[in-house]
């Protein structure tokens, strides 16, 4: 998958993380990296149990994504102090 490929699933990955998580969010750039992080946290865990990859921008993909985004928030919100997407 391309440079480009993983800023467009990033972007909308963290975005819609964001959008299921609540809060203010990180902004666009912030989004894209949780995204990314996200796409590679999601992309490990199901090659590793479910033999899924991260193949493209494909509604599997992006799922994938969203959901490792979604576990890379949960990470950071069990961080202690402010949160910067905290409502």
């Amino acid at each position: 998958m391309g440079i480009l490929s993983w800023i467009v699933v990033g972007l909308v990955a963290g975005w819609l993380a964001g959008f299921v998580m609540g809060g203010r969010g990180f902004g666009c750039i912030g989004n894209v990296v949780v995204g990314i992080v996200g796409a590679l946290v999601g992309g490990w865990l199901s090659s590793r149990f479910l033999n899924l990859d991260v193949t493209g921008i494909n509604l599997t993909s992006i799922a994938i994504a969203v959901a490792g985004a979604v576990i890379c928030l949960l990470i950071l919100r069990l961080i202690p102090g402010r949160q910067p997407f905290e409502r």
